[in-house]
């Protein structure tokens, strides 16, 4: 099958990438030249573990190709799949521009029936919107589309991902679930061909309504969002009432109905999708009269657990934190990619920074994205390894649970810091085994 993607982004590239494994021939269209050439010179623009092989692999075999040409990708698949970005705007809304601006890029070039599948996160009613691009420029250009069978033909379909940054290549390989939302059989049917290798074991494709698969995206991260500052909202209350919270997750992750699934306290959630989809869904209840009150909560609670690791550190040395020094294991938002939007790190190390201390900063993958966020700077220095980040420094705090962290030779990292301290944002390690080795330690919901 002929396939499309619009955008060459995580979603897009990840997808057709992945589509293209399956014997499809994609097409991956982008309008940053800088991007497609990347791609067409055998790199990859951003970091997913596995992607490169993938790309390298289809690309040699003939069945993956990048453009930036809009008419020869509208041209190319039958199936069009909109994988673009969908920031937040200053509202909350999620910004639908570029999505808007594909659909029009469509509908000024297609010359026979396509099926257009929303692949970018967006909010409920955003396929017709869609729609509703797509048939102004065919009017324009006098192919009025109508149900009798007269003018250029299109269906429009919502098809949301469900992909984790670090696993996404298993994700897309191994879905949980394929939601399609379409109101006619013939696009149904082409959407149920392209997955059909996913479907051999078991059925894993839902076909629903589009706005209720527009709104099931949204609603899954909004839960899993919730459980995160749940667990973080009952690890506060932990360490006041002097319970440990890893007893208590065991104790309540056991019952089926909860699982331990996103249980896990810690410094707050980042990343792409959680903080933009949770702002976009409470924007909605909100244009639709509805304000969603839990949702409201869970940002709270998120925005107030990534200064908790600066309040801890602030206890211990006071306020004012001139001439002190940190060492940081972790920049990326969560391990397994180089995001560093809406991670941790940034709330912790600027906060240090703003309170007049320095940091050296260790991560496997994100050192080169943090460089170019903040540039060169007096109070911000990068080691290669995560012992290398120790040496001087009064304090080593963990913001990102990669597991080269796990298991540490603490009587190096003891013996390299200046002060025999740790503030553990993921609670990586047991409090007694380290406070046994002579290292002062202070967890997340485990001050016992």
């Amino acid at each position: 099958m002929k396939i499309t993607v619009i955008g060459s982004g995580y979603v897009g590239l990840v997808s057709g990438a992945c589509l293209a494994d399956l014997g499809n021939n994609v097409l991956c269209l982008d309008v940053d030249p800088r991007k497609i050439a990347i791609l067409q010179q055998g790199g990859v623009p951003i970091y997913e573990p596995g992607l490169d092989q993938v790309i390298q692999r289809n690309v040699a075999a003939g069945r993956l190709r990048f453009t930036t040409d809009v008419a020869e990708s509208v041209a190319h698949g039958l199936i069009q799949m909109i994988a673009v970005g969908t920031p937040s705007g200053e509202d909350g809304s999620a910004d639908l521009q570029y999505v808007v601006a594909a659909a029009r890029a469509i509908g000024r070039a297609m010359t026979e029936y396509k099926v257009i599948a929303d692949k970018s996160t967006v909010p409920v009613g955003t396929a017709d919107k869609v729609r509703a691009a797509i048939q102004e420029e065919l009017d324009a250009r006098g192919l009025s589309h109508s149900p009798a069978g007269k003018g250029l033909e299109f269906s429009v379909v919502s098809n949301p991902e469900f992909l984790k940054e670090g696993a996404a290549i298993d994700d897309f390989n191994r879905p949980d679930r394929i939601v399609i939302g379409a109101d006619d059989e013939r696009a149904v049917k082409l959407m149920r061909d392209m997955y059909a290798p996913f479907q051999r074991n078991h059925d894993r494709l839902m076909v629903m309504d589009i706005k209720s698969a527009e709104l099931t995206k949204y609603a899954a991260n909004a839960m899993l969002a919730t459980r995160i500052s749940f667990m973080n909202e009952l690890a506060n209350l932990a360490e006041k009432v002097g319970a440990d919270i890893e007893h208590v997750r065991k104790g309540i992750g056991s019952d089926q109905r909860i699982g331990y699934h996103f249980l896990y306290a810690g410094c707050g959630y980042g990343g792409s999708c959680f903080p933009k989809d949770i702002r976009a869904l409470q924007r909605t209840g909100e244009d639709f009269g509805l304000p969603l009150k839990i949702l409201q909560a869970v940002e709270d609670v998120n925005h107030a657990q990534k200064n908790v690791l600066l309040q801890k550190i602030t206890a211990r040395f006071g306020n004012d934190l001139k001439g002190k020094h940190f060492a940081l294991w972790g920049l990326a938002f969560k391990p397994g990619t180089d995001d560093m939007r809406d991670a941790t790190s940034r709330v912790v190390m600027e906060g240090l920074w703003a309170k007049g201390a320095t940091v050296t900063a260790h991560d496997p993958v994100a050192m080169k994205e943090t460089q170019h966020i903040y540039g060169e700077r007096a109070d911000l220095r990068y080691a290669e390894t995560p012992l290398d980040a120790l040496p001087d420094a009064d304090a080593l705090i963990i913001v990102t649970e990669w597991k080269a962290f796990k298991s540490p030779d603490f009587d190096a990292v003891k013996s390299r810091l200046k002060q025999p301290v740790i503030f553990d944002g993921r609670n990586l390690f047991e409090p007694s085994s380290v406070q046994e080795q002579g290292i002062e330690y202070h967890g997340i919901g485990r001050e016992i």
